[in-house]
């Protein structure tokens, strides 16, 4: 592992603080530590580190008010939420302010350490900009944006994640629990009905003809293909 790779993490819980910084820095991740918003916040524009670890609930400004501000000046690497549990994910859905993924509080230290070598490995193989094109469409996924004909469109966290795995694995057929499994995680209390709402939002922002999809396809009693040449 890189020794400088650099993580911001920004938790006002001094245990889990300690836990989660020993254990990233065992790994051989440098670990910079802010436990409020407004020091996370000088923290992360003086150190500009590849990851933020980021916690939803903070003393003084809330973790999406600290997002949105890095955001504006200009800070576009990851910024990892970590959330208490799992109806936050709908709250942060609300607010398009540039949380590239989340973590849902209490965690597994074995599954976050997996993410993030995951999303470390992702951005060192490719271009720090990832961007995903099709047809006339460009996915931007660390910053949540898909660019449609020249047109902006806000995806949600769940719609990111959902896009994302669907253009990595093209014109494959992908069935619902492992797509439910991609996108929720590991103890996901999540039904068919939600993850095909989800499908039906995202269709709305990329099809031309939704009801009639030409790339997010239902395949009958499995699930979907993303269908691209």
């Amino acid at each position: 592992m890189n020794k400088e790779i650099k993580i911001a993490l920004v938790e006002d819980d001094e245990n889990l603080r300690f836990l989660v910084a020993e254990r990233l820095e065992t790994e051989g991740y440098k670990v910079l530590e802010a436990n409020n918003g407004t020091d996370a916040e000088k923290t992360i524009l003086e150190h500009m580190p590849d990851i933020v670890l980021l916690d939803w609930m903070l003393p003084g400004q809330q973790g999406s008010e600290v997002c949105t501000n890095i955001r504006q000046k200009g800070f576009d690497k990851l910024v990892i939420m970590m959330t208490a549990k799992a109806q936050d994910v709908d709250k942060i859905e609300a607010y398009n302010f540039g949380v590239s993924d989340y973590i849902t509080k209490p965690f597994n230290m074995d599954v976050l350490v997996a993410m993030i070598d995951n999303k470390i490995k992702f951005q060192l193989n490719n271009d720090r900009s990832e961007v995903h094109r099709f047809a006339d469409m460009e996915h931007h996924p660390n910053t949540h944006l898909l660019v449609k004909g020249g047109r902006k469109i806000e995806l949600t966290i769940l719609e990111n994640r959902i896009l994302l795995y669907f253009l990595k694995n093209k014109n494959k057929v992908i069935n619902r629990e492992e797509l439910m499994m991609e996108v929720w995680g590991y103890n996901a209390d999540v039904n068919t009905r939600t993850l095909d709402m989800h499908i039906v939002r995202l269709r709305k922002k990329i099809e031309n003809n939704p009801d009639s999809p030409q790339y997010l396809q239902t395949v009958r009693g499995v699930g979907y293909k993303f269908a691209y040449e």
